[in-house]
């Protein structure tokens, strides 16, 4: 029985537009033009819509998060990159610019992107900071599988495992920046997120813990055992919760500074190790 035909008046922009904002697309527009724009033709477009209009992430159905101007792959049951991680990556980005590599050091600056997912942090800072020697890690093996395409297209590595298991022991003191952007939803705030994150995003790359911070607390207690002498680490929280953030990385022996953008809804802890701090002239 041959297939029905797709009825081309009924996917064009003036359609797809009503029915995204019916099911609660905030940017139906937009969705829709990059509905149009990517889809291989009208059998596509159809299931695209569908699946949209059912809660289903715009990214996993294009295939692709738009991330500090990237395209970066995504896949279903990988975490999506959210725009407010730019900040995470903007000031990390400050930080290797100022930060030359030690004289003594015969390697690249590293950078370790860990709790990975997709890669997208990673990626971003090496891509603008040429380079730099570059190690991802997650515990999940589906962002592992998907990570490695986007860290290997600028020479990265990625590891699976949890937390610094992952990483090889040749790191140990030699990293010069450790991102994080680790869950930090609390877990009874879980229910109150988006659907499309609460349904289609797993859960390990969302929940926190009780207060949102228990994966900041494990980060800090070997961060300093992995960062060089004049390393910094960069975690992502949200704003009600920095001080929590920050309070845990002082009782790990590091200077806490926070940055906040109100135009992206990002919120960084910084830290140096007080040694380190110490060691600058005032």
């Amino acid at each position: 029985m041959p297939a029905p035909e797709l009825h081309s008046d009924l996917l064009t922009f003036a359609n797809i537009v009503p029915r995204l904002r019916a099911a609660g697309c905030v940017f139906a527009e937009d969705e829709a033009l990059l509905l149009l724009s990517e889809a291989s033709g009208p059998a596509e477009l159809s299931e695209w819509v569908d699946r949209r209009v059912t809660g289903s992430p715009l990214e996993y159905i294009l295939g692709w998060a738009e991330f500090c101007g990237l395209r970066i792959a995504v896949e279903p049951g990988v975490f999506v990159p959210r725009r407010r991680t730019e900040l995470l990556v903007s000031e990390a980005v400050a930080i290797l610019r100022e930060s030359p590599t030690p004289p003594a050091a015969s390697w690249p600056g590293v950078v370790v992107d860990l709790c990975c997912g997709s890669g997208a942090v990673g990626v971003a800072i090496a891509s603008q900071v040429p380079g730099v020697e570059l190690h991802a890690a997650d515990i999940d093996p589906v962002a592992v599988r998907c990570g490695r395409r986007n860290v290997a297209r600028v020479g990265g590595l990625i590891h699976q495992g949890d937390l610094y298991a992952a990483l090889p022991s040749t790191l140990h003191g030699r990293v010069q920046l450790l991102a994080v952007n680790a869950p930090y939803v609390p877990t009874g705030a879980l229910r109150t997120m988006p659907p499309e994150a609460r349904e289609f995003e797993p859960r390990v790359s969302l929940d926190g813990g009780a207060d949102g911070l228990d994966l900041h607390r494990r980060v800090l207690l070997e961060a300093a055992q992995w960062l060089a002498p004049e390393g910094r680490l960069l975690i992502e929280t949200s704003e009600p919760q920095a001080a929590g953030t920050a309070g845990i990385m002082a009782a790990a022996g590091f200077a806490a500074r926070t940055v906040h953008a109100e135009e992206l809804d990002g919120t960084v802890v910084i830290g140096t190790a007080l040694a380190a701090c110490a060691r600058q002239p005032l």
